[in-house]
């Protein structure tokens, strides 16, 4: 398959899985004690792990214009209404997600330095730190966004933070750390990966 429209087929895909996800609701993990964390932003970081940074910038823009018009539609909460008011709140964010993962990502596993063998420990290390830095992303700028603009005071935002991105990082990195892994072929023992022949 020709790269572009392998990247283009990609993209495509993540992005749907994204609407899927947010319609559906599947996308929301409810915990015991009352709060929901999301697992949107996962096809994004995956979307750029696999592929680049503009590839995860263009699933992040889908995100963000997805969540713009899923909040017009059904708003119910204050965060709906700010992303109607301030629509680069939900935009901005989720734009950064990719560019920021694929960073993380290629600076550890060598990727930035052309480096054609890479230990199979050292990507899995890097899949898992992209993962937490594009979920952590998300989820300080869109909580930021919402203090600066004194939607919420940061009496509320700060504990938000202090549970929700921990959490939503984990999740992510567990999530992303699978389908990557799985799709890259990695093999933690011996056995040489499909890596060391990738460029």
């Amino acid at each position: 398959m020709n790269n572009t429209v392998k990247k283009i087929a990609i993209a495509g895909v993540l992005s749907s899985i994204i609407i899927v996800l947010g319609i559906t609701g599947l996308g929301f993990i409810l915990l015991p004690f009352g709060a929901a964390i999301t697992i949107l932003q996962v096809p994004v970081i995956i979307g750029a792990i696999l592929e680049g940074p503009f590839v995860g910038l263009f699933i992040g823009i889908l995100f963000g214009i997805f969540s713009i018009i899923q909040a017009s539609i059904i708003a119910t909460s204050p965060v709906d209404m700010a992303f109607m008011t301030y629509p680069f709140i939900a935009l901005i964010p989720r734009m950064l997600i990719g560019p920021a993962a694929w960073f993380c990502y290629a600076l550890i596993s060598g990727q930035l330095w052309n480096k054609k063998e890479r230990k199979a420990l050292i990507v899995a290390i890097a899949i898992i730190a992209a993962a937490i830095i594009g979920s952590l992303v998300n989820t300080v700028l869109v909580l930021g966004g919402l203090g600066l603009l004194k939607i919420f005071p940061w009496e509320i935002i700060f504990p938000i933070a202090a549970l929700n991105g921990p959490i939503e990082a984990v999740a992510s990195a567990i999530i992303t750390f699978i389908v990557v892994s799985l799709w890259k072929n990695l093999h933690m023992g011996p056995r040489r990966s499909r890596l060391s022949k990738e460029e």
